[in-house]
């Protein structure tokens, strides 16, 4: 999960540009109001495979990790956000980047119980 946290914050600070998903390009934009609003990420949402690892990584190396990223993230504020497109959401401005980051790891946090 935590590797999973590091490549989306990377995907939102534009280290990681994914390329637009087909489906995304036809009903992404149909489902973006709904995950930029107040209510939190339901569980078993769709990860694109870039997203998705199943080898074995070290937790303390990826805690640190993810920590540094949320820590430069929030320091860099707007300008930190990429303006690259989400992969399957579209267009975001740096403001709906941020929600969506939040949102995301917040989704993850729970999951977990941190």
């Amino acid at each position: 999960m935590l590797a999973h946290c590091n490549v989306s914050l990377e995907t939102a600070m534009g280290q990681n540009p994914i390329k637009r998903l087909f489906i995304g390009r036809i009903i992404g934009s149909f489902l973006k109001p709904k995950v930029l609003s107040d209510k939190p990420f339901g569980k078993n949402s769709p990860t694109d495979k870039s997203y998705i690892f199943t080898d074995t990584r070290k937790f303390e190396e990826e805690k640190s990790k993810v920590i540094g990223s949320v820590k430069k993230f929030f320091e860099g504020g707007p300008s930190q956000c990429t303006t690259h497109p989400h992969p399957f959401f579209g267009k975001f401005t740096p403001e709906e980047w941020s929600v969506f980051t939040w949102k995301h790891l917040d989704h993850h946090f729970r999951q977990f119980g941190v």
